[in-house]
């Protein structure tokens, strides 16, 4: 999705097993520069049920990587924003 100053980058991979990578950025340019928006990298099962998923959504304050964090099955943990590359190799290694 493009605009004059703004992209957003959606990959979707399907593995062959079934689960479901989502890989989505936002970026802007100011200043010739580029400027990370925001992500979601969100994993999931043959069944619509969450492995994980990477965000930086501002809604967990509490964690010291605020507002970057990783949703696992049943908790919420911190976590630095990964790089797409890392995030596919740790989906593929859970295949």
């Amino acid at each position: 999705i493009l605009a004059e100053d703004r992209l957003t980058i959606r990959i979707r991979i399907r593995f062959f097993k079934g689960c479901l990578l989502e890989l989505n950025e936002a970026v802007a340019v100011e200043s010739e520069r580029i400027k990370h928006i925001g992500y979601r990298y969100h994993f999931q099962d043959t069944g619509d049920k969450l492995i994980f998923r990477y965000d930086d959504t501002p809604h967990f304050q509490k964690l010291n990587t605020f507002p970057h964090h990783k949703h696992l099955p049943g908790e919420v943990v911190a976590s630095n924003k990964p790089d797409i590359i890392t995030v596919i190799e740790e989906a593929n290694f859970i295949v």
